[in-house]
């Protein structure tokens, strides 16, 4: 299975993020559309805490073991979708704000745990939280611009670019993380080949109770 453990933001969360969205681009660009840009659908947005990769059955069980003890280990924390950016001229991102210190060491967490479980490091850098909401499709980041006629659409880069500077004062409501989840990421077979995401099992921040060692005292 190839495994990653995230954090999911609540449907509201998500859903003030879309009409922050809808507020800039433009109508053939949603998650359905054939545009320059492909779009996660809302319900697959997440904040990666880790990515694992493929993991074989025996080493699945020791790493939900490992998450399930990683969870009951951090307390619940507040967190807010915050600013926009660009990676690589092709990775549209919103940031994260709010409890960082919490989020960063939770997510530090993970990944080691994931790199004593599978022997594999995470090669992705962490030290900036965020959720994806779209990436350049291949053939918009190839597309050439001379000899044009008439006025085009902004090819992928540049429209990424924009998108980023328009809502790189986007902050939406604040929620508590009080968990997170290992999911299973199945590529090619999600919307417009995307990936198609199933939450394997999900975790409680501080155990059973909510409240883990952090918040004690």
């Amino acid at each position: 299975m190839r495994l990653f453990a995230a954090v999911q933001p609540p449907e509201h969360v998500l859903a003030h993020l879309e009409r922050a969205l809808d507020a800039v681009r433009g109508s053939d660009e949603d998650a359905g559309g054939a545009g320059p840009l492909r779009w996660a659908p809302t319900e697959d947005r997440h904040v990666t805490l880790a990515f694992f990769g493929e993991v074989p059955a025996g080493a699945a069980v020791e790493l939900d073991q490992g998450l399930a003890a990683v969870a009951a280990a951090h307390r619940p924390f507040r967190a807010q979708l915050r600013g926009a950016g660009v990676f690589d001229r092709r990775v549209f991102w919103i940031g994260v704000g709010g409890e960082v210190d919490a989020l960063a060491a939770l997510t530090a967490d993970c990944v080691g745990l994931g790199s004593a479980t599978t022997g594999r490091a995470d090669g992705r850098v962490r030290s900036r939280s965020h959720l994806t909401v779209a990436r350049v499709r291949s053939q918009a980041r190839a597309r050439s611009t001379p000899y044009r006629r008439r006025p085009q659409a902004p090819a992928g880069p540049d429209r990424v670019a924009a998108l980023a500077h328009a809502l790189a004062v986007y902050a939406g409501p604040e929620w508590t993380v009080d968990g997170f989840a290992l999911v299973v990421s199945r590529p090619g077979e999600g919307r417009g080949a995307g990936p198609a995401y199933d939450t394997e099992q999900a975790y409680r921040l501080g155990g059973p109770d909510g409240v883990g060692p952090a918040a004690s005292g």
